[in-house]
């Protein structure tokens, strides 16, 4: 049933009530605290039909009790909360079930005398009669909290994939005409028209390393596939500047090369690592003044070599957990490397990027620890930035990361998953199905603006997860990249033009070539594909 729905809206995306009965997912988020709490998403879900209960116990915690949970359910979970006796605290939802433990399901950073909005998720795994929510100070201290407007909404998996589906037919596609006419104006019915997608607005791509360098074969396999890059570790500082002085982009000069030669957008990572453990060995122990230097050095260097080379900059690597410059160099270091990296480069996207933010829950790098450093980059001037999700899963939890990709869209800033993979202590198939949970979230996210996984291949394979062997033969992720790359582009589109001398169709967001013929005439034409909702209109005139 679900692959005949998605092939109507491949064909004509109109209003989901006439076709569907299941529910919308509501991407509504909020990340300021609120005087009042909102009315509960989804009007409650379940929580208005089921017997629950909120208990507290001795200000440690609060626990809600839940019956007769699905199993293979998708559930979206959201509540209101507001913490006493506190400034702000970490508030993390656990789950209980009685097979099942999830230990994080939504965390917000709550504060007295005003409202915060939690959302996340979870998917059980098997039935269970009397399963308990349970929101405890992440720090483990006690705390009292209020908690209201609480909701809970199942969505089967054919109704969370139609959800997604639909999000992409109306977000990463678009109607498009095609007119036929002659010289005069006079449209041409019967004219047959052939339509196909040259290349993808939204960029799809992959970490490479100097192992493509001179290695044609995988220089062929990346570039048949990816539409972007990004250098594993070949821009980093330990690998530009080893010795103090001896600056060397030698590498890094032949990878962009590479990268021009199968004219794909690169972003550039990273400028710096705030992770004292990737930093240069022979910078951990300058003096203050030394490192201003030398830091100064580092960033005028790399931006002047690459500048407008890179879409994007990783300005501040992993800030959310280390801060290695900022407690030698002051609070205010990131912001001047912001800066800096804005004069060099004015063109480029600033981005941070961070691990363990739709992961999974760490009170160091929360959604909301994020939103907030992001709040204090604007607070002093930095307007250019994004917001990189490295991604590193083990077992991803959908509901979840679709909730924190909806906190986090809050701020219009261009969100990335930047680093997408799937432990290696995972077999190859159970890789593969949890990188297209990953995938399809990503892609069915409107805030998401591109995709990049952490798969460059060495000799002795790769980071976590690989796409190929060492021959480039396909592992089975390299499979479900094949499949949703060529599920996510338009295939070729063929039609002959009604009696007003058109032909219609849904296209992803792109580049095409158009070729229509007329009787004994031919004519090759090519347009752009952009987002907009009303329908793209393409003339050809014989």
């Amino acid at each position: 049933m679900l692959q005949l729905i998605s092939l109507f809206f491949l064909l004509l995306p109109l209003s989901v009530s006439s076709i569907y009965d299941g529910p919308l997912y509501d991407s509504t988020a909020y990340t300021q605290c609120k005087g009042y709490p909102e009315k509960p998403l989804y009007g409650g879900g379940i929580f208005k039909h089921n017997i629950a209960q909120i208990n507290t116990n001795n200000n440690m915690s609060s626990s809600l009790v839940v019956y007769n949970l699905k199993q293979d359910t998708i559930y979206s979970f959201s509540a209101w909360v507001r913490v006493k006796g506190s400034d702000s605290v970490m508030i993390r939802a656990r789950l209980q079930a009685e097979h099942d433990t999830f230990n994080c399901i939504g965390t917000v950073s709550a504060k007295s005398g005003c409202w915060s909005f939690l959302k996340g998720g979870f998917v059980l795994n098997s039935h269970s009669n009397s399963s308990t929510i349970i929101f405890k100070n992440a720090n483990g201290k006690d705390v009292g909290m209020d908690i209201t407007s609480l909701s809970l909404q199942p969505f089967t998996k054919q109704e969370w994939r139609f959800n997604q589906e639909y999000i992409i037919n109306t977000k990463r596609k678009r109607a498009v005409t095609i007119h036929v006419s002659d010289t005069n104006g006079k449209k041409l019915p019967g004219a047959f028209v052939r339509i196909e997608q040259i290349s993808k607005d939204f960029p799809i791509g992959s970490a490479i390393a100097k192992t493509i360098l001179g290695n044609t074969p995988y220089q062929n396999w990346f570039g048949k596939r990816f539409n972007a890059a990004v250098f594993e570790n070949e821009l980093k500082w330990y690998a530009t500047e080893p010795h103090q002085g001896r600056v060397n982009y030698t590498i890094s000069d032949q990878m962009m090369e590479f990268v021009r030669s199968k004219k794909i957008i690169a972003r550039g990572h990273n400028i710096f690592w705030e992770d004292p453990k990737y930093t240069p060995a022979w910078v951990l122990n300058l003096t203050s003044t030394e490192l201003e230097s030398a830091v100064n050095s580092r960033l005028k260097s790399l931006m002047n070599q690459y500048k407008t080379e890179f879409i994007h900059w990783d300005v501040s690597n992993e800030n959310l957990h280390f801060d290695f410059y900022e407690k030698r160099l002051g609070r205010n270091a990131t912001f001047q490397f912001f800066q800096a990296a804005h004069e060099s480069d004015p063109l480029a996207t600033l981005f941070m990027n961070d691990f363990n933010v739709v992961e999974t829950c760490s009170a160091k790098s929360s959604v909301d620890a994020y939103i907030s450093k992001i709040r204090e980059l604007r607070q002093h001037g930095i307007f250019m930035d994004g917001i990189g999700l490295e991604g590193h899963f083990t077992i991803p939890n959908p509901p979840l990361i679709r909730a924190i990709l909806d906190k986090l869209a809050t701020l219009d800033l261009p969100i990335w998953f930047t680093e997408i993979d799937i432990s290696k202590t995972l077999d190859h198939e159970t890789q593969a199905i949890y990188l297209e949970q990953v995938l399809r979230e990503g892609f069915s996210h409107p805030s998401v603006n591109g995709i990049m996984l952490w798969t460059a291949l060495h000799p002795y394979g790769c980071y976590q997860m690989c796409l190929t062997d060492n021959d480039l033969k396909n592992l089975p992720s390299g499979d479900i990249v094949d499949k949703l790359l060529q599920e996510w582009q338009t295939g070729r589109v063929e039609g002959v033009t009604k009696k007003h001398g058109s032909h219609s169709f849904y296209g992803f967001l792109g580049e095409y070539k158009v070729s229509v013929e007329y009787e004994n005439r031919t004519i090759n034409s090519t347009f752009s594909l952009g987002s907009g909702d009303e329908t793209r209109h393409v003339t050809v005139t014989l």
